[in-house]
């Protein structure tokens, strides 16, 4: 019998199933099929393959900074050939910050593994993770150089604050990205990073409010100081208004405008901030600019999303 009229014999309800299997293979072809079988569309392939750039300097600076060494060492494949991060090191640790670090560090290493499993990735990008980086940052936030130089490396403090200034990027990149996320495959990837990302954020906010008071040698700027005025740069790089805090905040922006100690940062309603790309590559290149690469980024960040605004 001929294909078409066995399908048209067939009970209505099948033939139907039969007929769009057929009509859609057109659309099938603009998605990814990931290691488990499940369609992914490009929009939630370019969303999830995104963070990784992000996730690469957190792994790289966390092992680095932990360990002495980073994925290339570790597990040479995630790297994918990608170029060795510039001025990176082993930072001078306590052991109770070294250890957590470390965690830390394998965390990043797991979150590269999960993202790749669902979608191919790309190679890690140039990273710029030296002290001199750290310290134009710090510059910036400032807003008049640091005398001397902030060096992350140089105790657990300094790293601990050189941390604050990463993973709540990440996070908020998360946010802005669930809404968007088609597939449940791609929602239940996010929403683990996501929980993860917050933990961690969690901490190291946690660590710096206990020490919120405290001088950052030999800076004449206290831990809380610290973090407001990181807070303020990543408000204003991105352009679009108050997404991010410090440790000390004004009630109006406290948890039910009641209190001006802020362990974690949120809005009006105690929500996490959500960001675009675009804001978080403004961030992460310090230009304010997603077109502008700089920062961490070098040569600018890879995947579909951040390249296609290096070609504007």
């Amino acid at each position: 019998m001929h294909r078409l009229a066995f399908i048209m014999a067939m009970p209505s309800y099948f033939s139907l199933s039969i007929i769009l299997l057929f009509l859609s293979h057109q659309a099938l072809a603009e998605t990814y099929s990931c290691p488990h079988n499940e369609n992914l569309l490009q929009g939630d392939v370019d969303l999830l393959e995104f963070p990784l750039n992000l996730e690469y300097t957190e792994a790289e600076f966390f092992l680095y900074g932990a360990v002495g060494y980073g994925l290339d060492e570790y597990d040479p494949k995630l790297a994918m050939g990608g170029p060795p991060p510039i001025g990176v090191r082993k930072a001078n640790l306590d052991p109770f910050t070294r250890d957590l670090i470390t965690q830390f560090a394998y965390q990043e290493v797991g979150h590269i593994r999960a993202i790749k499993s669902t979608v191919r990735g790309f190679p890690r990008p140039l990273l710029d993770l030296s002290p001199n980086n750290f310290a134009k940052l710090f510059d910036m936030a400032f807003e008049h150089p640091l005398s001397p130089p902030f060096d992350p490396y140089i105790n657990s403090l300094n790293y601990i604050l050189a941390v604050y200034v990463i993973p709540y990027v990440g996070l908020t990149g998360y946010v802005g990205a669930n809404p968007n996320l088609q597939a449940y495959a791609s929602k239940k990837l996010v929403a683990g990073l996501l929980a993860v990302e917050s933990g961690q954020d969690a901490v190291i906010r946690a660590l710096l409010y206990e020490r919120a008071e405290d001088m950052v040698k030999p800076y004449e700027y206290t831990v809380a100081e610290f973090t407001d005025r990181i807070s303020e740069l990543r408000n204003r790089l991105g352009h679009a208004g108050i997404k991010d805090e410090g440790l000390v905040v004004p009630p109006e922006l406290g948890a039910e405008n009641k209190t001006s100690g802020n362990i974690l940062s949120a809005d009006y309603n105690s929500l996490a901030y959500g960001r675009t790309p675009a804001e978080v590559l403004r961030i992460v290149y310090s230009t304010g600019d997603e077109h502008k690469p700089g920062g961490f980024f070098p040569n600018g960040g890879k995947g579909t999303i951040a390249e296609s605004y290096l070609k504007d």
